[in-house]
């Protein structure tokens, strides 16, 4: 696996692994023992960089530690604070406040088994907490050994730049895709001013690039994209262009589709680290295949040009979660 760098210093495999989907987000949690089994998975071929965070449940956040501790030297662990936690009515409440980062902080060094946290995301910009005061409480936590680097998660271009100005952002995790090309406009200029490493989650569309999904497609209730507008089944409908595009360039190149998607991120900029999950090993290896599949130049020119004649239809949020982002 090549490995790539975020910020300037904290080198990882160029595919990461994002957890959530193992506990949280996408319907029934996967069985404890294959979850871990799962990530063990990923790390013997080579990945480094393994997404987790708070609000996905203690669960998850265990299921990483469990797996990684045998290897904890040879990997790069990353999570997220700025929730309130164990709350039972489903409400996601913001709260970055130093005092509750502090508190939090610990158990997240208690599951994941790990005596400092290697990437600490801020997950989502509280509007009641200054930045400044967010940046330098990780500061803090820096200097007292708990936490290595400082990331961002769906923040702002100016969020990001008052808070790279406290503390250096190692990265800024938020969605890109070729459904998604949204932070090409603002986002990735500034985090290439900055030198500030880019890891988009959900790359493969939330799966809808795999060709999975059509109009006849339903989720269960506890898959997030049950009430996500880009996966109501006139949207699924109406973005069929996009999987055709996609399915089209797999079959020139002898790709499975979730591997254009994937190579196409990878090679917008060498300090983008994609971060797909998956709960099935098979998929596991076809993603992490996508490293070896290059795009010409030629052949990304015609995916842009391809790209801009296509329009995405549906929101990628529903409008109370939307308002979180960007911030």
């Amino acid at each position: 696996m090549q490995k790539r760098v975020l910020g300037k210093v904290l080198e990882v495999s160029a595919i990461g692994y994002g957890a959530m989907g193992l506990s949280h987000g996408y319907g029934p949690a996967t069985d404890r023992k294959e979850a871990v089994a799962l990530i063990r998975a990923a790390a013997e071929r080579g990945v480094t960089f393994f997404d987790t965070a708070q609000i996905y449940g203690t669960e998850n956040e265990e299921i990483v530690g469990e797996a990684l501790e045998p290897i904890r030297e040879q990997v790069v662990i990353a999570t997220k604070f700025g929730f309130e936690l164990g709350r039972t009515d489903k409400q996601q409440v913001l709260n970055s406040r130093p005092e509750y980062i502090r508190q939090v902080t610990e158990g997240s060094l208690k599951r994941l088994r790990v005596e400092a946290i290697d990437l600490y995301y801020q997950h989502r910009v509280d509007p009641n907490v200054p930045i400044e005061e967010v940046a330098g409480t990780i500061r803090d936590l820096i200097a007292e050994g708990k936490v290595k680097h400082f990331g961002l998660s769906e923040a702002g271009v100016g969020s990001i730049r008052r808070a790279h100005a406290i503390l250096p952002v190692t990265a800024v995790e938020s969605e890109y895709s070729m459904m998604w090309r949204q932070p090409e406009d603002e986002l990735l200029p500034v985090l290439e001013e900055l030198g500030i490493g880019f890891v988009p989650f959900s790359p493969l569309g939330k799966g809808f690039l795999t060709g999975r999904f059509d109009k006849s497609s339903t989720f269960d209730s506890s898959d997030f994209r049950s009430i996500v507008p880009r996966f109501s089944p006139e949207n699924l409908d109406a973005n069929q262009a996009l999987v055709k595009l996609v399915r089209d360039i797999a079959a020139d190149k002898q790709a499975a589709p979730a591997q254009i998607a994937l190579a196409w991120v990878l090679a917008q900029k060498p300090w983008i680290v994609p971060i797909p999950g998956t709960t099935k090993l098979h998929r596991l290896e076809e993603n992490l295949g996508a490293a070896a599949v290059e795009l010409t130049s030629d052949e990304l020119k015609g995916i842009a040009d391809a790209l801009a004649k296509i329009e995405v239809h549906g929101d990628r949020y529903p409008a109370h979660l939307q308002q979180r982002v960007g911030r």
